[in-house]
């Protein structure tokens, strides 16, 4: 497991482009018959990849948890942006189709992961947080999960926003989760930008096909910096930046958010007169 330590906003004012990449992109996910895991000292939260191939693949504690099992003080966001698959959680097996998430709470102690054909696997994204009480492992497929329309196509940013583990939804300690997918001919997210002071927050972008990309935009929003991001990469959002991206075609991206709480409106506004 990588460990990747915090930031603050001052220094980051002074990196270059290969600095910030390092410390704010997760780009070597999603690799066959390996599970990839990056323990980020924001908000304690674990991200990683999951693509079971040939064979199962078994999620462990590692020595950075100093734990008997991933899950003994931990819950589990999973989604999978691949083919069908399956993940076993203490004996009980969950089908986890495309675009398809799965909720494990904390205590679960043998979570193993499969595809249906090894040929065609499962890509699992993972996200976790610490958790101080155990919720049901539940499954949730896209029909279940709250839809919110928003944006338009004269702005370029007609989006739908999935809520899956929410409030309102799949229950949970501190993890909020789901994706947003970008209607034909939209390329902005999130815009006019925003921060949460409380919560931190992380994009894995997927579906962009070939050679297209996102331009993902971070930092203090008098104050901002980019990154360039391909499928299937991750942008790493503390609480005092923005995150917003402008894609070279549409795309989706999974969100995942952890802190101090899990209402989804809690956000601080970067109007676009003040952003430099």
């Amino acid at each position: 497991m990588e460990v990747r330590y915090s930031r603050d906003p001052q220094s980051f004012a002074g990196m270059n482009t290969s600095e910030i990449r390092d410390e704010f992109l997760v780009a070597d996910l999603f690799t066959p018959n390996e599970i990839k895991l990056v323990y980020l000292h924001i908000d304690r939260m674990i991200v990683g990849s999951v693509v079971p191939t040939s064979q199962p693949l078994v999620l462990e504690a590692g020595a950075e948890l100093r734990a008997e099992y991933f899950t003994e003080r931990r819950e589990v966001g999973v989604f999978n942006i691949g083919e069908q698959g399956g993940i076993t959680v203490d004996g009980q097996e969950y089908g986890l189709g495309h675009r398809e998430m799965l909720y494990i709470g904390r205590g679960s102690q043998e979570i193993t992961f499969s595809s249906d054909d090894a040929n065609h696997p499962a890509r699992f994204f993972v996200v976790s947080l610490p958790a101080h009480r155990q919720y049901p492992t539940t499954h949730a497929p896209r029909s279940q999960a709250t839809r919110v329309d928003l944006g338009s196509n004269a702005t370029s940013n007609e989006r739908t926003i999935f809520q899956y583990i929410h409030e309102d939804g799949v229950q949970s300690c501190q993890l909020v989760m789901g994706f947003t997918e970008l209607a034909s001919g939209s390329v902005w997210n999130t815009m006019p930008a925003h921060t949460h002071e409380r919560r931190s927050e992380v994009y894995m972008y997927f579906d962009l096909a070939g050679n297209n990309m996102v331009f993902h935009f971070m930092g203090n929003p008098q104050e901002t910096r980019h990154l360039v991001i391909r499928d299937g990469q991750v942008a790493i959002s503390p609480s005092w930046s923005i995150h917003a991206g402008a894609g070279t075609s549409n795309y989706c991206f999974v969100w995942a958010m952890g802190g101090e709480n899990q209402a989804f409106t809690d956000m601080d506004a970067a109007p676009l007169d003040e952003m430099v």
